[in-house]
């Protein structure tokens, strides 16, 4: 039975149970595949807004506005479509069963912290001793 046929709707992973059996690995692989869905529909919406938006303004101010607007949307898409990337990688890890386990450790990574950023590579304790050794080699 494959376990996109037995998880509920109305699940959520719970700490009792095995860290990621079946239903927890189907639980987050179908969060980040509505959340990689999200993004390209709204990076599909931006680039019909960027087509169909090109119009000549003559008021010099309403033109700059508009142009900060269109280069903030742009940024905005370009962090989003690194974004994709990462929820790549993190269907790569649960295709090949590493998925919810730090990449520096090899520890399981909460749930809480999964559920919150399922893109997570590390535990949060990794996490926190890696920003802080950045923090201290940016301040050299």
């Amino acid at each position: 039975m494959k376990p996109e046929n037995f998880l509920p709707d109305d699940y959520t992973p719970a700490e009792d149970e095995p860290f990621m059996n079946e239903r927890q690995t189907e639980y987050f692989r179908r969060k980040l595949l509505a959340w990689k869905q999200d993004i390209l529909a709204d990076s599909r919406d931006t680039i019909e807004t960027l087509q169909e938006g090109t119009r000549n303004i003559p008021d010099v101010t309403d033109r700059a506005s508009e142009e900060t607007d269109r280069a903030l949307e742009l940024r905005t898409r370009d962090r989003q479509r690194k974004l994709v990337s990462k929820i790549d990688a993190a269907l790569r890890r649960i295709e090949e069963g590493e998925y919810g386990y730090c990449e520096v450790t090899g520890e399981p990574i909460s749930l809480k912290r999964l559920d919150a950023r399922p893109i997570a590579t590390m535990s949060l304790e990794a996490q926190e001793r890696h920003e802080r050794r950045e923090k201290v080699h940016r301040d050299d």
